[in-house]
């Protein structure tokens, strides 16, 4: 049975005549859910197309005021779902805001690296942006209490959160359906968008990050392992990242010349893609890499948190050349904050002198399952 989970994103407080409001997230997030949830609701007079919608994408992308005119006449209200499909989108969308001042428009696109290299320029000042990510605990937890929340969460640190995958009870269930997303909705657009053709070196290039979670990626080994040249592994990095597969944390680095800051780490947008990526779903008591999936799970968490209370942060890993480390640093209004993730409560972590003496107003907190409800919630700063 399917559970309906509320977003709290709300589309309606963003919208700004004058502006194209551009919503980012991978296929599958609740995108159009999210979308047809204010259409549903709104007095406005709207159409809904999409970028699949060849004689629509055809006519829109050849930028022709008359062609423009037509399709907005009598409307409130343009959306356009995934977007990114439909060329010249960026130029045709400038024309919208700026022939027809009082029309509302509304894009989604799963793939940044198309829509925003299509948008960036025609739209500068012309715009505003949000991603929609996997639901976030604190969706999930809204309409329940955090100790039922809490029961879930080894559920989430396997399947993820794609809203159907979480909506669903039986855990075979969710196994096929994140299996499903990974390979006909996520590995497929990635391919389809950016022409690849080898998508078994796609697949094999995320199983080796599947087991770096947490670790410094060096991208000349990768290239290496995978008989691919470092510029190429670093563009497949690159995509990844923009459709939303990927999230990269460089190393933060002030002071200390011991710190180490070129390297790149690399976690999943949804530990359930992780999982299926490596094809594992056996419970954490039967696996090694729980830490590693608790610190991918409290690091998105955290990313998802400050992006929907619109809280401005820059995110780093530390780490020295002397093996002192923390796993997340949160830059934000002129703090430094430390956090380091461990899946065993019971498991001893100090905070590294050298970071508090260094940096000054530097914090560092440690986040177990037993402490972990105020690091996600409203509640914590």
């Amino acid at each position: 049975m399917k559970k309906i989970i509320h977003r709290t994103l709300k589309l309606e407080h963003h919208l700004e005549l004058g502006k194209v409001m551009i919503l980012y997230g991978a296929r599958q997030v609740g995108k159009t859910t999210l979308v047809k949830t204010l259409l549903d609701k709104t007095a406005c007079r709207y159409a809904f197309y999409t970028g699949d919608d060849i004689p629509f994408a055809t006519d829109f992308g050849k930028c022709d005021l008359q062609i423009l005119r037509n399709i907005v006449d009598g409307l409130d209200m343009l959306v356009i779902d995934e977007a990114q499909k439909i060329e010249r989108i960026g130029t045709a969308l400038k024309l919208l805001v700026d022939h027809f001042p009082d029309l509302y428009v509304i894009v989604t696109g799963s793939s940044s690296f198309d829509l925003a290299n299509s948008t960036e320029e025609p739209l500068t000042g012309r715009k505003n942006v949000h991603t929609l990510y996997p639901l976030a605990w604190s969706e999930i937890a809204a309409n329940q209490t955090a100790w039922e929340a809490g029961r879930r969460l080894e559920e989430f640190l396997i399947y993820g959160s794609y809203p159907e995958v979480a909506s669903l009870d039986s855990r075979k269930d969710k196994e096929n359906r994140i299996t499903e997303i990974k390979n006909s909705y996520l590995i497929k657009d990635i391919l389809e968008f950016q022409l690849l053709k080898r998508s078994h070196v796609v697949l094999d290039l995320l199983k080796l990050l599947a087991f770096q979670i947490g670790s410094e990626v060096s991208t000349v080994e990768l290239g290496k392992q995978l008989g691919l040249d470092n510029k190429t592994v670093q563009r497949y990095l690159d995509l990844l990242e923009k459709s939303f597969v990927l999230v990269c944390l460089h190393g933060f680095s002030r002071n200390l010349r011991k710190e180490v800051s070129k390297m790149k780490m690399y976690y999943f947008m949804d530990p359930g893609i992780r999982n299926a990526v490596i094809a594992n779903f056996n419970p954490l008591d039967m696996r090694n890499d729980a830490g590693q999936l608790w610190e991918n799970y409290m690091i998105l968490e955290r990313i998802k948190r400050n992006a929907y209370s619109e809280k401005k942060a820059n995110y780093y890993y530390w780490r020295t050349y002397d093996q002192k480390e923390i796993d997340l640093i949160e830059e934000s209004g002129g703090r430094l904050r430390g956090f380091e993730f461990k899946w065993n409560p019971h498991r001893k972590a100090k905070e590294p002198k050298e970071w508090v003496q260094t940096y000054e107003n530097a914090t560092w907190e440690l986040v177990t399952p037993e402490n972990y409800i105020e690091f996600l919630s409203d509640r914590g700063s």
